[in-house]
């Protein structure tokens, strides 16, 4: 939005607001605003010239404004805030399901209050939103944490492509990177782990409590869950620009645009085999630059595949 734009959004919403609240202190409205006091000050000044076509005094918006407080007299018919547009709405009510189908701490109460509001509002003006139900899978996590159980659980490991079977002892539910995940202590590497709640293939609930160690922490996923370190292989890829969405997926070391349109691109992979797995997906659409194990791995399978049909 322009400043233009973005102050008479303000001044639109500004006599409403202090019709609400004759006297108020300017101090304390800007504040509530989000303005500094000179800003505020300044579209009070610009207020005295807004009003009903004609123009003249009567016309105009009128106030009585003292070193420290601000009050409307006469509002000029502009007495309503600002309504949401169509796409703010839709913006908003997508953004409010998914918190409240989220897991964590939070004002659920709230949350639904709100949501049942705007869909008042949102069935009259036509548009509804439907957001994918929680796995089954999610339900049960969570009844078993409101129980306070340990579970054991056979876990998909897409890195290595291959299930375990595990016991773990359940710290929270999270949602980091647009998925549900199980943070526990995990017995058998006697750490904390998360586990993505749709790569839980069964589990089943334990007569006993859960007890994860006093030192077991938190993890912080406020960047993601994926956390790149030197240690890990350093990959090279060519993406072609139908695959350049691997850069805003994935943490990137580089991306090098090249004459052609294809892009160098540089990541870390938690193994070779998840990087494997990954440039097979993209078909043609990616190829590997380095390692060169990384490179000779899909050359095998491709001479492989090509055999197939020779």
């Amino acid at each position: 939005m322009t400043p233009s734009a973005d102050r008479l959004g303000r001044l639109l919403n500004l006599v409403p607001y202090l019709l609400a609240r004759p006297g108020i202190l300017i101090a304390d409205a800007a504040f509530d605003l989000g303005v500094t006091e000179r800003q505020l000050r300044e579209d009070l000044e610009l207020l005295w010239m807004c009003g009903l076509p004609g123009y003249g005094p009567g016309d105009l918006i009128d106030m009585a404004v003292d070193e420290d407080s601000v009050t409307i007299t006469y509002d000029a018919g502009i007495d309503r805030p600002l309504r949401l547009t169509p796409d703010e709405a839709l913006a908003l009510h997508v953004a409010l399901r998914l918190l409240a189908e989220s897991p964590g701490a939070m004002d659920r109460d709230v949350v639904h209050r709100t949501l049942a509001k705007i869909e008042k509002v949102a069935a009259a003006e036509g548009f509804a939103v439907r957001m994918p139900d929680q796995p089954e899978r999610v339900e049960e996590l969570r009844g078993a944490m409101d129980r306070g159980r340990a579970l054991r659980i056979t876990y998909y490991t897409a890195r290595r492509d291959a299930s375990t079977e595990r016991v773990v002892d359940p710290m929270r539910l999270l949602l980091a990177d647009g998925r549900t995940y199980l943070e526990a202590w995990c017995r058998s590497a006697s750490a904390v782990r998360l586990f993505r709640a749709d790569r839980i293939d069964a589990l089943t609930e334990l007569d006993e409590p859960a007890a994860p160690p006093p030192w077991a922490v938190p993890t912080d996923v406020a960047n993601g869950v994926f956390r790149p370190t030197p240690e890990l292989p350093l990959v090279t890829l060519r993406i072609a620009r139908e695959a350049r969405w691997v850069t805003e997926y994935y943490p990137c070391e580089s991306v090098t645009p090249q004459p052609d349109g294809d892009w160098i691109v540089t990541l870390r992979a938690a193994d070779l085999g998840w990087a494997h797995r990954l440039i097979l997906g993209l078909g043609g659409r990616a190829s590997a630059v380095a390692p060169p194990e990384l490179v000779a791995s899909i050359g095998d399978e491709a001479r492989s595949a090509l055999s197939a049909y020779l």
